[in-house]
């Protein structure tokens, strides 16, 4: 779907929708973990299909996520009936999926106007910089718009190091993954916890600590280890380089601006409160919201009016990772409807086992627990929805979780950004900079040798967080 189609596509939606009686809330007490496994069968197709049919995955991943989407509306509409059914499914796409990826299709579109053009020496203290800068425009225009913005500077900055496995892996520690935990624009967990109440600025207040501390130290070991492999190497770059050094411009600025204004939307849409709102199938759309959705659909498509093409080609930009997003997260969050349902049962729901695995001996939650349980399901299945769960087992009252239960909020927010690095598919800007770099001659890890990579650095990290700050 091209993205002009896209657009209009989310405009038709929230304008065309009929009226119709207030949907009624599933009872999540009665639901069994069948109902789960729908939601469970998309998480794991995202997760194996690329690695296990690469080739029927990506060309049919569109049919087999309606698959699973079809296999939890159609029990929901025979067993609660089709009005209950499409307003459920309704509140899902239109409070949730539809402003995220809108937020998606803004920010990607914009951040890839912005080119980074000319050449720097690979040396040490470049490419520390490199990723100290990535690691803070991460939560400014997302993970993944800073991980394209970059990646490809950072890979002919070292074209004539032997190796520069490690500055790619260290990328996607960074850039791809933690620098994201500052704000809800930076990864799409926390602007899921954004829509659901979420204050805008709360992550930056409550994790800027953790972010800052687990920043230096791996940019410190980065330093350290790429140092080491620099000196290694000085006999070698004695040959030409394939891209010589050059003065570094910035080309599509206009983007910046274009950034800017969805920032802004954003922001108005969580402070300014008109007491307007439409009303489709018992959902309430707010009129702040849907002003701040037209404002994302304008920002792509003025970025793609104003964008010269020549940038996006210097960028490898192509649409093919937002139509899979659309696509996928459209059926996430069908699919997760009844089991929100049974997480808000608690105790008396289904999950209770993971209820208590998550709680003291007190009654009181764990961050603990909270940080490494949703870290790793985080690091194989989609951080964002692994987000939305642990934020409902948590009570998902976010006034409760902003002020009394912060540390917890802290643990699930901090587990599903950080420990998205975990992995290839923890995150889906992990597999774009792996394509990339391979694709540029880089000989990276499998998916095994990568996790090798992130057990030994990111593990003991974690750990240090661990006994740091939740203890």
């Amino acid at each position: 779907m091209r993205p002009f189609r896209l657009a209009c596509v989310a405009a038709a939606t929230l304008v065309l929708a009929s009226p119709a009686l207030a949907a009624e809330a599933l009872d999540g007490r009665s639901l069994g973990l069948v109902w789960a496994l729908p939601f469970l069968g998309i998480l794991l197709s995202i997760a194996l299909g690329p690695l296990l049919f690469a080739p029927v995955w990506h060309h049919h991943y569109g049919k087999i996520a309606a698959v699973w989407a079809a296999l939890a509306v159609v029990p929901m509409a025979l067993v609660y009936g089709p009005s209950i059914t499409t307003g459920a499914v309704l509140h899902a796409l239109l409070l949730e999926y539809m402003p995220f990826i809108l937020m998606l299709f803004a920010l990607f579109t914009a951040a890839g106007g912005v080119v980074v053009a000319g050449n720097i020496h690979g040396s040490p203290i470049n490419n520390t910089l490199i990723l100290a800068i990535g690691t803070g425009l991460a939560s400014v225009i997302g993970t993944t718009g800073a991980s394209m913005v970059l990646i490809r500077p950072i890979l002919r900055a070292n074209d004539d190091r032997r190796s520069c496995v490690h500055v790619v892996v260290f990328f996607i520690f960074l850039v791809s993954n933690i620098g994201g935990s500052l704000s809800p624009l930076g990864d799409p967990p926390l602007f899921l916890g954004f829509l659901r109440g979420v204050d805008f600025f709360w992550t930056t207040k409550y994790l800027y600590r953790e972010t800052l501390f687990c920043t230096v130290i791996l940019l410190a070991v980065f330093y350290a280890y790429d140092s080491w492999q620099y000196r290694r190497e000085a006999e070698e770059r004695s040959r030409r380089d394939p891209t010589p050094d050059k003065r570094i411009r910035l080309r599509g600025t206009v983007n910046l601006a274009l950034i800017g204004v969805a920032i802004a939307a954003i922001l108005l849409s969580g402070l300014w409160k008109p007491g307007i709102e439409f009303t489709i199938h018992g959902v309430h759309l707010p009129l702040q919201n849907l002003v701040r959705d037209a404002v994302m659909v304008a920002v792509g498509l003025m970025s793609i009016a104003v964008t010269k093409a020549e940038y996006r080609r210097a960028n490898g930009f192509d649409w093919e990772p937002i139509r899979e997003v659309a696509k996928l997260f459209a059926a996430i969050f069908v699919c997760i409807i009844p089991v929100l349902a049974m997480l808000q049962a608690g105790r008396d729901g289904v999950f209770a086992p993971l209820v208590g695995l998550v709680t003291g001996p007190d009654g009181a939650p764990s961050p603990v627990a909270y940080f490494w349980l949703t870290g790793l399901l985080s690091s194989f299945l989609d951080n964002a929805p692994t987000y939305l769960v642990f934020f409902e087992l948590a009570g998902g009252d976010p006034k409760v979780l902003m002020t009394t239960l912060a540390p917890t909020l802290t643990a699930i927010s901090m587990g599903a950004v950080f420990m998205g690095a975990n992995s290839y598919i923890g995150n889906a800007p992990n597999f774009m900079v792996y394509a990339i770099a391979r694709s540029a001659g880089v000989p990276m890890p499998s998916f095994i040798g990568y996790m090798a990579w992130s057990g030994a650095i990111l593990l003991p990290l974690f750990g240090l967080v661990t006994l740091v700050f939740l203890l």
